[in-house]
């Protein structure tokens, strides 16, 4: 079973080709996110801790999803701006997707099926995949974890001694 994702290609939001490979030498957080969510306010944390660790080598990469109760209905264009306005996001923001069922991108086929993390569909917005510097998956982390708690940032520090 493969745990890397390097050779997955995803879309930005103007519909480019995104290798993940091209992100060789980095620690990932992958996060499904959504706008109109209890858990949007994550957005604040996520920004934080890709202010705190960004010299280091490590990104943030949010791929909108809609298919938690609609709450990420808008266009690619409207959640950069509501990320921009009210979060002054500069993280990385992907091409929505869906994370789960039928239509589930390729990079969440591998992240929620591989023989490192538990297996399953994800359950709601804001759940997150640490990804080594390598391109391995670490860990998940379900979406009630902040991304300032000390369980996400004592892994993202491990991973970033490597």
């Amino acid at each position: 079973m493969n745990n890397n994702i390097y050779d997955i290609v995803v879309k930005d939001m103007d519909n480019n080709d995104v290798p993940l490979s091209s992100y060789n030498g980095k620690v990932l957080l992958i996060v499904n996110v959504a706008s109109y969510c209890g858990y949007t306010k994550q957005y604040k944390g996520l920004q934080e801790i890709y202010d705190k660790y960004r010299d280091q080598g490590f990104e943030v990469l949010g791929f909108p999803c809609n298919q938690f109760g609609g709450q990420e209905p808008g266009t690619n264009e409207q959640i950069a701006e509501f990320c921009s306005t009210n979060f002054n996001i500069d993280f990385k923001l992907f091409d929505k997707i869906d994370v789960n069922g039928a239509n589930r991108s390729p990079l969440y086929e591998r992240l929620t099926n591989n023989s490192v993390t538990e297996k399953g569909d994800v359950s709601w917005n804001f759940e997150k995949f640490l990804i080594s510097n390598e391109g391995n998956i670490v860990k998940r982390f379900k979406s009630k974890v902040e991304p300032t708690s000390d369980e996400l940032i004592s892994a993202i520090e491990r991973e970033l001694k490597k």
